[in-house]
């Protein structure tokens, strides 16, 4: 007798992963045996780094195991599983649902699986930070392959529709998810990491991993570093100089604390949204080089990084301001002066909404509380 575990959002490859949002998991027992018409099963962590909690139902308390009854007609049998706040995985594997049978400790299975979120890029191992390199790296194919796409969307071209009103926001988080997503496709251990601006990031500005500024700011990489050949508008290379020190954080940046008081008295989209200028703007033009620049910005992978931040500081304004009802004024805002782009009804405000909200059914932003998003412009809120 064993206890088969089924797990929403496998990969190609079968394997599972999950982030802070609760997701519907189901086990059944396979060739069961007893004198009863069900068997207790105990649900719990087998994992070494990634940790899961557990809950009958979605509204329920979560906790370290939940207890199910299993039928033995082989009927399946559903239950919540979420990864624990503050304690993520490192690599595929490392979290882990074990199934034992409550009555006689019966090991019945074991069920790998990934708590999977962006990271805090200074906090990164080797091993993370090398997966998610050689992801974009390949994405990037010496100028060959898929972010060819991502280069083409963040243009002058689309600058009005993507920059200085309530569309700034949703526009780069559905942006930045879809890169992630094509990333993933790459490999499905990877996640975007941020970097937190605000903080110094002194492993994230060396030749291991984003480049150090070389002479006449052009970047240098480790030989055979995944970004050594980065090619981007026919031009290979990456040029970023640091107007601030590799240990420190770019002038008059604010801190997390003052961007989130962004909102005013009433935390409002409207008054939260100036976070376009500062701290985002500042992280931008910290830098000489393509990042500091609209239409050239994308050019640099360490953009999307940048953006990440950016939308974590959104979704935590969403998250602590209970910002999660289309019907909250104070949640969301109307384009003044009217912008195409930026409204509801516009083509490439659709356009976003629909690939956010597919993004929110995934359920793996993985910042922080459960992804879902509104249907207004400037509203992507945190249910």
């Amino acid at each position: 007798m064993h206890v088969e575990i089924d797990i929403p959002g496998t990969d190609p490859q079968g394997r599972a992963f999950v982030t802070w949002t609760p997701v519907q998991a189901t086990a059944r027992l396979v060739d069961g045996v007893g004198s009863t018409t069900t068997i207790g099963v105990v649900f719990g962590n087998a994992g070494t780094v990634g940790r899961l909690n557990f809950a009958p139902t979605r509204t329920s308390t979560f906790g370290s195991s939940v207890t199910r009854n299993l039928p033995l007609s082989g009927a399946p049998v559903p239950f919540w599983i979420a990864g624990r706040l503050g304690q993520p995985s490192s690599s595929y594997g490392d979290a882990a649902i074990k199934a034992v049978q409550k009555t006689v400790g019966t090991l019945l299975a074991t069920k790998p699986l990934m708590v999977r979120i962006r990271k805090n890029a200074q906090t990164l191992g080797a091993a993370e930070r090398d997966r998610f390199l050689n992801a974009l790296g390949s994405l990037n194919g010496s100028g060959q392959g898929r972010f060819t796409d991502f280069r083409d969307m963040h243009v002058q071209g689309s600058s009005g529709e993507a920059h200085g009103n309530v569309g700034f926001l949703p526009w780069h988080r559905a942006y930045v998810l879809d890169l992630e997503r094509e990333l993933q496709r790459i490999d499905s251990a990877v996640t975007l990491p941020y970097w937190r601006f605000d903080q110094p990031a002194p492993s994230l500005f060396t030749a291991a991993f984003m480049g150090a500024s070389g002479p006449n700011d052009v970047v240098q990489f480790t030989p055979g570093h995944p970004l050594e050949h980065w090619t981007t508008d026919g031009q290979v290379g990456i040029t970023r100089g640091l107007r601030f020190a590799a240990n420190g954080i770019p002038p008059s940046m604010i801190s997390e604390a003052a961007t989130l008081a962004l909102g005013g008295t009433n935390q409002t989209y409207a008054s939260f949204r100036s976070m376009e200028g500062t701290p985002h703007g500042r992280a931008h033009t910290g830098f000489r080089g393509s990042i500091s620049s609209i239409p050239m910005a994308a050019r640099d992978p360490l953009f999307f990084m940048l953006h990440a931040n950016t939308d974590r500081l959104w979704a935590k304004w969403q998250w602590l301001n209970g910002r999660t009802d289309s019907a909250d004024v104070n949640a969301y805002a109307t384009p003044s002066p009217n912008r195409i782009g930026h409204a509801l009804n516009d083509r490439v405000a659709v356009d976003v909404v629909v690939r956010a909200l597919f993004a929110a059914i995934d359920g793996q932003l993985g910042y922080v509380g459960r992804a879902g998003f509104g249907p207004r412009a400037g509203l992507w809120a945190l249910y």
